[in-house]
């Protein structure tokens, strides 16, 4: 925004700059809970151990893949920490932040795209569609193999396989979610009943599948079907960080064709945004982002559709800082449930999507409640 003279209007400043703090001190408080989060469990470790564990580990592998000499921090250096932080509960943590921006970013560009403040993967149904989806892999295809063990109740030996059929899966979804949205006048209300109706065929589906299964069988793919960030290992965190990042940028560079069709389909196509094509190209990547953080970690609720809303309160509807913020609230939000779920019933672990179902609710009730108006 500028004048004739090409100076920017002061209030316009101020504006933006409000928005860079939020977005920094957001930031900064994810990486406060980070640590925070590998610090506590069943052995509690110090913060700083933490931070110092971390950086000398990197320093490690900087000095072995680059042959450096980079000294370690700290007077004395201690491993004994490597194997509780770089083995079990780092990979758990950076898995938590990775799922939480991906469904954030999914949820608010399905908001946006679709028109509709209650789109998001879970409400929509394209996470279950994408569990059916793994869930169909694991069973049918083979792509898991079974254990019995409370710890590791299926290991996924094809996480190819088992992201490609949830893929597809949540690909067949989205085009029915599209096609409902093509039909004139199609309300909001409408697009929640059809991902109600969504939900309920595939978790039907799933349901079938689970009837034909051993007890072996039938106890992994329940178990599997809970979501855990704790299941992922260094390989599928690595996928699934490679389309969350390629998510996000593609969703970043449409913002201001978001911004358009958040005004309305007419003026978007007087702006000259192709609105058939972003809505389709979209949902594609909404649904390819929903389809690996399903096959990976399983059915997480409510974050695609809760941390859009709670940064829209703060930051406004503007795509450039929405989709940004709704990023890191979306890590913030995983990574303190995930954080909270390692200590209410320590030392037990519970799900993260007991959690963040219980959370979502309320929120998703409180917005029914209170109309459709942003």
């Amino acid at each position: 925004m500028h004048f004739a003279d090409g100076t920017v209007p002061q209030d316009y400043l101020a504006y933006v700059r409000r928005k860079h703090i939020w977005l920094i001190g957001g930031v900064l408080v994810l990486c406060v809970l980070f640590v925070l989060s590998i610090s506590v469990g069943a052995v509690a470790i110090p913060a700083y151990d933490v931070f110092l564990t971390l950086v000398n580990g990197l320093i490690d592998r900087v000095n072995g893949a680059l042959h450096l000499g980079i000294p370690h921090l700290g007077d004395i250096v201690s491993h004994k920490w490597d194997a509780i932080v770089w083995n079990i509960r780092l990979p758990q943590a950076l898995a938590a932040v990775v799922a939480g921006v991906g469904l954030s970013v999914a949820g608010v560009a399905m908001q946006s795209i679709l028109r509709n403040p209650l789109g998001s993967p879970f409400t929509l149904g394209i996470s279950n569609a994408g569990a059916f989806g793994a869930a169909f892999s694991v069973i049918i295809l083979g792509a898991g193999t079974m254990q019995s063990s409370v710890a590791d109740a299926v290991t996924i030996n094809n996480p190819y396989v088992t992201t490609i059929m949830a893929f597809l899966f949540c690909l067949l979804a989205t085009a029915m979610i599209l096609g409902i949205s093509r039909v004139k006048g199609a309300s909001p209300e409408v697009m929640v009943l059809a991902g109600v109706a969504l939900s309920s065929l595939f978790t039907a589906g799933t349901m079938f599948l689970q009837y034909f299964a051993d007890d072996s069988q039938l106890a992994a793919v329940v178990f599997w079907t809970f979501g855990d960030v704790g299941r992922a290992t260094w390989q599928e965190l690595g996928l699934m960080t490679v389309v969350v990042i390629g998510a996000t940028l593609f969703f970043a560079a449409n913002r201001w064709n978001y911004n358009a069709i958040d005004a309305g389909d007419e003026t978007a196509k007087g702006l000259g945004v192709n609105v058939e094509r972003i809505r389709l190209v979209g949902m594609v990547v909404a649904a390819l982002v929903s389809a690996v953080i399903v096959a990976f970690l399983g059915v997480i609720g409510f974050v695609g559709l809760v941390c859009p809303h709670m940064v829209r309160r703060v930051i406004g509807d503007d795509q450039r800082f929405l989709i940004p913020g709704s990023c890191i609230m979306g890590g913030i939000l995983l990574l303190a449930s995930d954080t909270a779920a390692r200590l209410i019933v320590a030392p037990y672990v519970l799900p993260v999507a007991v959690l963040t179902a219980f959370m979502g609710a309320p929120v998703f009730i409180y917005l029914l409640l209170r109309g459709y108006r942003r």
